[in-house]
């Protein structure tokens, strides 16, 4: 048998895959789900994205990270000889990193009840951009 927060999480899961189902393309919106069957929230700040915004606010979510890293990768080597750049570039892309592996298991990042954490994620991942930016201008 499993431990109740386990079950409640795969009760999150499948609500939230049956939602998507219903609803692939924009979503139900930030309201509430307008089925009675079915909550909104779910321990994954992916499957939370498809719940509210759809497949489109995902693919758009999963753009921007993956264009932020992009960029990253074609700096990389010269991360080094940007000086004081440094740490600031390891210390926001670890961030942001961090946020988005932890969204495997969290909503924290998303969550529109968490409203400073949702903005510290947008804007580290503006600064990390900023940064990336800057290494690539300065060197």
């Amino acid at each position: 048998m499993q431990e109740l927060s386990t079950q409640m999480r795969f009760g999150e899961y499948k609500d939230a895959l049956i939602l998507i189902q219903r609803y692939p393309i924009l979503g139900v919106g930030f309201s509430g789900s307008p089925d009675i069957d079915t909550y909104i929230g779910v321990s994954n700040m992916y499957l939370l994205i498809a719940e509210e915004m759809g497949l489109v606010g995902l693919a758009a979510f999963s753009a921007i990270a993956i264009a932020l890293y992009v960029a990253a990768a074609r700096v990389y080597r010269r991360v080094r000889e940007a000086g004081h750049l440094e740490p600031i570039w390891w210390g926001l892309h670890a961030a942001i990193l961090g946020a988005l592996v932890g969204g495997l298991v969290d909503h924290y990042f998303f969550n529109l009840d968490f409203h400073p954490s949702v903005a510290f994620f947008w804007l580290y991942l503006g600064l990390a951009a900023v940064a990336t930016r800057l290494v690539k201008r300065q060197t």
